[in-house]
């Protein structure tokens, strides 16, 4: 027997910062609502509470414009009457970063603290899906539930519940992590508007209550019935005190509480006398039709994901640790900085926005924001790395004269690191101060000679590298202490591969001459006409541009690797469709035009380019089903016959040290309506295959549940996807390419989705997106990875992983320093762990390490000392960088910690 029915409503409004409509129409309703709801708190005693969403954003936003209600905004806040928090903002957690998800919780705390409560909810109300280690970051943030509103109990068109089996017997359910970590979880199984709009006429309210009482007691485990007053936008309910009046006054059995998440919770672990369902990982609404899962959107609008990712990985994989190293030098770590670049960020990290599912007026504005984040990332960068270099000792360069040319290599990256590196490197400058004409100055910059030098190590071995003079450049030092200093410049840009630069360090070289050590002879990696070798792989390309990629070291041949597929796509922003019976094309059998396009010491490449042509566009048909609003897959339009030309250039490389294919890829798109990816047979046998997500790598069935109609079983990732089988795998790592699909075409081909072209928003109405159609210039990074079956072991997840981290580069003087001319802040080691990030915590000081486990089984990691940073001090710390455990260190400054399956690990370490 159910306890007694209580009917828990919730006042609240869905508020998506921008969406249907550019952000400051948006912002103009959200000040109104804003200043309705304070009248209503001003007014009305017996409206006890309204919750703000989850997101502290809707604050700042607000007070921009209204700044004189600050202190009521405080007032209501500190009384419990507007709940707050505990997000930043309400994000897409699959296409944001795993450390992105980890700011947005830290500052939406931060900033909610500042008014002295955090309603501690683990709210995802709309987001696309939820990530499977949710109940993990919620625990270690002090949160025991998560409620949310996809992934579990299907929903059709417009949120109804469809009738079908359930992986919940309730809309209560357990939600358990990948390590174990348990939250109860509340679904929105009716949706997160079932109690808006509540009557207040007799007649209307019974006949209200009886139906939404009846659908909520469908699904719940107890009488504790949760009602969601509100909507996207909605507008506060100013009645809502008189039409529960009504209601009570009607339904004299139920108790009608205007409530709080805080007082709900309370009374559904207080009444649960059920077993409630255990529903493990990632909530991806797998069993569903496969036609609203709205996965798509990771295609949509690609460049934004590309944009994205680029200014992830500056803020969180660059200039973090150099800014850490930097502080660790005595400078100041500018926190202030950091969380303004973050918030701009996070400002398109909103489901709405970072999707590419919004109007075309919302991702210009996004263009701009992800400029601004990156550009404070960039500055932080110039700052610190000028620091650090300053700090190292390059007097080993001393040896090559007064003109030696010391620069610096950072590996911002958890893994020691080799790679291609590109220098711009000034021979020569003069300065305007000088007081010479301009004439003279550029007279003198052009006679420099820039020949005769050679590239060395701090070991004075040559390196093999590629000198391209630059010419003249203008250039200027901001100084700190003086107006701005112009000069100008004899520049010249080196290529080369640096070897093993240490995790979390760097490595100094020098552009010298009177070098004593000579180059060593090199074989070429061309092996023959078209075809590329090192110690580890062969490429052999075909004439329609495939290549058979061949892992020497298990004799494991990939082949028809690189082929390119084009579909229509008569769906939206939300949803891919392909015409119903259309020939898919491929550029199977397609002639290529390749050519060698490099063939130096350290890096072999070929170019491949297809003269291909697409359909134009969908026939004129699917503009009146557009306008008609014809849901998308009953759609009937075809493409049209007229065709435009589809012309891609690929280039495919290999460096002397790389275990993986270089694989970079560029077109100019004059089709609409389409879709483009790139296939990667693995012909190994396997069921399932492993996805980079959100602190986690997933493993995911290739198959869908039975439910499952939808032709494609497209699917999120993060840095790459893995098909591996028992002796032999392969790992394809992206930048900024979010979606792939594991065929089910009998060869487990990995397809990367580089383009999708729409017209449309889609959803609930209609909203025409002609730029979503992405027309001109595209390009694409991907690496290509072999390996023994074994991701993690290997070594290929790490450099999949490394691979989304641009090297970073210093020039600097000859000087005597602290720091050694190779080394590293910190060293560590640890079968299984994946090194996350390096920054300091803003209220203690302390240096912060973060790692996770990539596999289901117990691993340790091992923290030692390499620079002048002491773990006499170390503690664990929980996601929101608050101590959890002191830790102790042995004798040799060595720190081991176990680390649990599937454990995200955050190390604190004082820093005097």
């Amino acid at each position: 027997m159910k306890d007694k029915r209580t009917a828990h409503i919730i006042s609240h409004t869905h508020w998506d910062r921008e969406w249907y409509l550019p952000y400051e129409k948006h912002h103009v309703l959200l000040v109104k609502l804003m200043d309705t709801l304070l009248h209503t708190l001003d007014t009305d005693p017996d409206f006890k509470s309204f919750y703000l969403d989850g997101q502290t954003i809707i604050l700042e936003d607000y007070l921009q414009v209204r700044p004189e209600n600050r202190e009521r905004l405080e007032r209501y806040i500190k009384e419990g009457r507007i709940p707050i928090g505990p997000w930043y903002i309400l994000q897409d957690a699959f296409l944001t970063s795993s450390e992105a998800n980890l700011r947005n919780l830290q500052i939406g705390h931060q900033d909610a603290s500042r008014y002295g409560t955090i309603a501690k909810v683990g709210y995802f109300p709309d987001t696309f899906g939820n990530i499977g280690q949710a109940p993990q970051i919620l625990r270690q943030a002090g949160i025991d539930n998560a409620v949310f509103g996809r992934g579990v109990k299907p929903t059709g068109f417009n949120n109804t519940v469809a009738d079908s089996d359930y992986e919940s017997s309730f809309s209560e359910l357990i939600w358990e992590g990948p390590d174990g970590s348990q939250v109860l979880g509340v679904l929105f199984a009716n949706w997160y508007c079932n109690g808006m709009e509540v009557p207040t006429d007799e007649a209307s309210a019974k006949e209200y209550w009886e139906r939404k009482l009846a659908e909520a007691e469908k699904y719940a485990a107890t009488g504790q019935l949760l009602f969601m007053n509100g909507c996207d936008h909605q507008p506060i309910q100013q009645d809502l005190s008189a039409a529960l009046k009504t209601a009570r006054e009607l339904f004299p059995d139920t108790e009608f509480i205007h409530s709080n998440f805080q007082d709900y919770l309370a009374s559904v672990n207080a009444s649960l006398t059920r077993e409630l369902s255990v529903v493990k990982g990632e909530l991806r609404s797998q069993r569903t039709d496969g036609w609203s899962t709205l996965v798509n959107t990771a295609s949509a609008r690609v460049y934004l994901k590309q944009m994205n990712q680029l200014g992830q990985a500056m803020l969180e994989k660059v200039a973090e640790p150099l800014a850490a190293l930097a502080y660790s030098l005595g400078h100041e770590y500018p926190h202030h900085l950091f969380t303004y670049a973050w918030k701009t960020l996070m400002q398109n990290h909103p489901h709405d926005s970072i999707c590419g599912c919004s109007v075309d007026e919302v991702h210009r504005e996004m263009v701009t924001r992800f400029d601004k984040s990156r550009h404070i990332a960039e500055a932080i960068i110039d700052d610190s790395k000028v620091i650090i270099a300053d700090a190292v000792d390059t007097s080993i360069f001393e040896q090559y004269g007064e003109d030696a040319l010391p620069f610096v290599v950072y590996n911002t990256t958890g893994w020691d690191r080799s790679g291609v590196v590109e220098v711009e490197l000034d021979i020569a400058r003069i300065y305007f101060r000088d007081g010479l004409s301009l004439d003279v100055m550029n007279k003198k910059m052009y006679a420099v000679d820039v020949t005769g030098r050679t590239l060395v190590n701090s070991s004075g071995e040559a390196i093999a590298h590629t000198a391209s003079d630059m010419g003249l450049q203008f250039g200027y030092d901001l100084p700190d202490d003086k107006f701005r200093q112009p000069y100008m410049s004899r520049k010249v840009k080196l290529t080369f591969e640096a070897a093993e630069v240490a995790a979390l360090g760097l490595a100094a070289y020098g552009y010298v001459r009177n070098a004593k050590a000579e180059l060593q002879p090199s074989q070429s990696m061309v092996a023959c006409e078209h075809a590329l070798e090192n110690e580890w792989l062969r490429i052999d390309i075909a004439q329609d541009g495939s290549f058979n990629l061949t892992d020497k070291r298990s004799g494991q041949i990939y082949r028809e690797l690189g082929v390119y597929e084009n579909t229509g796509d008569i769906g939206n922003e939300y949803m891919y469709k392909q015409p119903t019976g259309e020939q898919t094309l491929t550029t199977k059998g397609v002639p290529a035009s390749i050519r060698l396009i490099e063939n130096t010491a350290y890096r072999a490449a070929f170019e491949i380019v297809h003269e291909w042509a697409v359909p134009a566009s969908a026939e004129p048909y699917f503009e009146v089903e557009k306008q008609e609003a014809v849901y998308f897959p009953e759609r009937k339009s075809q493409r049209t016959e007229t065709t435009v030309p589809l012309t891609i250039r690929t280039e495919i490389a290999i460096s002397r040290k790389g275990e993986g294919v270089e694989w970079k890829s560029s077109f100019n798109n004059q089709a609409k309506d389409h879709r483009v990816r790139v296939l990667f047979p693995t012909d190994l046998e396997t069921a399932v295959h492993q996805a980079d997500s959100i602190f986690e790598v997933a493993t995911r069935d290739n198959e869908p549940a039975a439910e499952w109609i939808n032709p494609s079983n497209a699917q999120h990732q993060q840095a790459f996807v893995d098909v591996s089988g028992e002796q032999a795998g392969l790992t394809v790592a992206n930048l900024g390419l979010n979606e792939y699909e594991v065929l089910r075409d009998g060869r487990n081909s990995i397809a990367i989705t580089l383009l999708r072209a729409v017209a449309e928003l889609g959803d609930w109405g209609v909203f025409p997106t002609p730029e979503a159609q992405c027309l001109g210039e595209q390009s694409f990074s991907l690496t290509i990875l072999p390996h023994n079956g074994d991701g993690v072991a290997s070594g290929a997840y790490a450099a999949a992983y490394q691979f989304q981290v641009p090297w970073t580069v210093s020039q600097t003087g000859v000087h005597a320093g602290k720091l050694a001319p190779n080394g590293a802040l910190f060293a560590w080691d640890g079968s299984g762990l994946a090194f996350s990030s390096m920054k300091v915590n803003e209220q203690s000081g302390d240096f912060m390490l973060r790692w996770f486990n990539m596999k289901p089984s117990e691993t340790a990691l091992k923290l030692s000392e390499a620079a002048a940073v002491s773990l006499e001090q170390a503690y664990k710390s929980n996601v929101l960088e608050h101590e959890v455990e002191n830790l102790a260190v042995d004798g040799q400054s060595l720190l081991e910690v176990s680390v649990g399956p599937c454990e995200i690990l955050t190390i604190g370490i004082k820093h005097s």
